[in-house]
């Protein structure tokens, strides 16, 4: 039996990940989030997810390590070639949120998985165009406030229901809140892994969120499925 580690401390990517694997182990992988001079953003977040899969099975102690699986995944939100970051303090949130007010930004998150037994590890892209509201100077001081953009990459929830600051989005959700689901049943299931198919219906229920795109996110999944039968 495949035992399931993730490495992330983010109460966001566990929440998620119930709705796909449920038990694992959660470990701390702190890693260095800083870019490489001429990285790319997207290169840039695969490799803090490799990164982070790579040291969380590294912090395990060797009788572990038969049949272990370590998640790595990071989430960063970029304006342009820019990254924006959790901010630093309020002033630092309301600069943020003004500066992507209006304008349609990438949420890039990389997943990585870590087979300990074998030394594999396989990496996944995934990218939603969020398109931000004309929100007020008001609002976004009303949403400092309650705390809620402090812990957050580009100072922001999508999943907020109060602030609400992206009615439109191109892509995955959840990839927003910090754990694309679907691509990752996908990514277990080229590993030759079980990845439940109710995925998508339990991720729909646990953001209230009636997701157009799983389909095509999981289709290489139900084909698996069909072959396999």
């Amino acid at each position: 039996m495949t035992e399931f580690i993730l490495a992330s401390k983010s109460p966001r990517r566990k929440t998620l990940l119930r709705n796909l694997i449920d038990p694992f182990i959660v470990v701390n992988s702190e890693v260095e989030e800083q870019k490489i001079p001429g990285e790319k953003p997207s290169e840039f977040v695969i490799r803090l997810a490799r990164e982070k899969a790579l040291q969380g099975g590294a912090s395990l102690s060797p009788n572990s390590l038969k049949n272990a699986l370590v998640i790595g995944a990071d989430t960063i939100v970029v304006d342009g070639e820019e990254v924006l970051g959790k901010p630093v303090d309020q002033a630092d949130a309301a600069r943020i949120l003004q500066q992507i007010r209006g304008k349609t930004h990438q949420v890039l998150s990389g997943i990585a998985l870590y087979d300990l037994s074998s030394s594999e590890i396989r990496t996944r892209l995934v990218c939603t165009e969020v398109e931000m509201r004309e929100y007020t100077e008001d609002e976004i001081q009303e949403y400092i406030a309650s705390g809620d953009p402090l812990d957050k990459a580009g100072a922001y929830g999508i999943q907020n229901r109060d602030f609400h600051p992206a009615p439109q989005f191109n892509g995955c959700f959840a990839n927003v809140m910090g754990l694309p689901l679907c691509h990752l049943a996908q990514l277990m299931k080229e590993m030759g892994l079980d990845a439940d198919h109710r995925v998508a219906e339990r991720c729909q229920e646990s953001i209230e969120y009636q997701c157009p795109v799983y389909n095509d996110i999981l289709a290489g999944m139900k084909e698996h499925s069909i072959e396999s039968n």
